[in-house]
This record gives C-alpha cells, sequence and structure tokens, in this order.
C-alpha cells in the first residue's frame, strides 16, 4: 500500500481534530497555500507545517530554513510558530513573543480573527518568503 501524500497526511490529520478546530485550522491553511505557489504543507512534529518547496543554497539541516510555520494546536488553541519569526519584518505585530531561539507566535481564536489578520498574516508569508536564500 502506497503511504499518503504530504499533502493527504496534512488533510487526515485535520480530519480528525474537532469540527470547529478543523475548520479553522483548514481556514489557515487555505491562506498559506494560496499565498504562494513555492508554500508546501507537511507534517512536522505531529501537526500541520508549511515550508518553501523551491530551489535554495545548501544549508545545515538543523537551522530549519525551509520552515515557515507550525500548527500548535495544544488544547484547542490555534499557534502558529514560525521558527525564524524574529527575523521576518512585521509592522502589524501579529507575531508575538520574544524567544531565545527566535520564533514568533501568531495566536488565532475564532474564524473572525482569522479573516481579521488574514491580510497581516499574507504579508508576514511574503516577506518570510523574501528571506529565502535561493
Amino acid at each position: 500500500m502506497n503511504k499518503p501524500s504530504s499533502t493527504e497526511q496534512v488533510t487526515e490529520h485535520i480530519q480528525k481534530l474537532a469540527p470547529k478546530l478543523g475548520l479553522l485550522v483548514e481556514s489557515i491553511r487555505q491562506l498559506f497555500l494560496s499565498t504562494d505557489p513555492d508554500i508546501g504543507e507537511r507534517i512536522k512534529w505531529n501537526n500541520p507545517s508549511f515550508y518553501y518547496k523551491g530551489d535554495m543554497k545548501p544549508f545545515d539541516p538543523k537551522e530549519y530554513k525551509r520552515d515557515l510555520a507550525v500548527f500548535n494546536l495544544h488544547r484547542g488553541k490555534i499557534m502558529l510558530v514560525f521558527p525564524s519569526g524574529a527575523k521576518i519584518p512585521d509592522p502589524s505585530t501579529l507575531l508575538e513573543g520574544t524567544y531565545e531561539d527566535g520564533r514568533r507566535i501568531a495566536v488565532f481564536t475564532t474564524q473572525e480573527d482569522i479573516d481579521a489578520k488574514a491580510a497581516a498574516l499574507q504579508v508576514v508569508i511574503k516577506e518570510w518568503l523574501k528571506l529565502v536564500e535561493k
């Protein structure tokens, strides 16, 4: 039997979530995937994540330069963790936190919250893509 594709794995993961949470995660998923064709998705760290799937200069895999964001769905809360978020210009202040490892987090609570932050999220994604070393 063939292993499901990365997209199929993400879909299966979302379908296993509580229905309300699944709809919110799917909404954010579509925002990411519609922002740029070079954004891919997969399950990483047991949650849906987004990464740059285009060509890049060689780098140490421990630097996670391909990784854009990963969902953290702890306790039904929707947090998007941006491993290199501190490097991303974010005039909207969507990204929160001052973690020593350079990550930043965007928190979402409802569909209205996602809709209100959608434009800022897409700006953050596009700014991150500008930092990719091709």
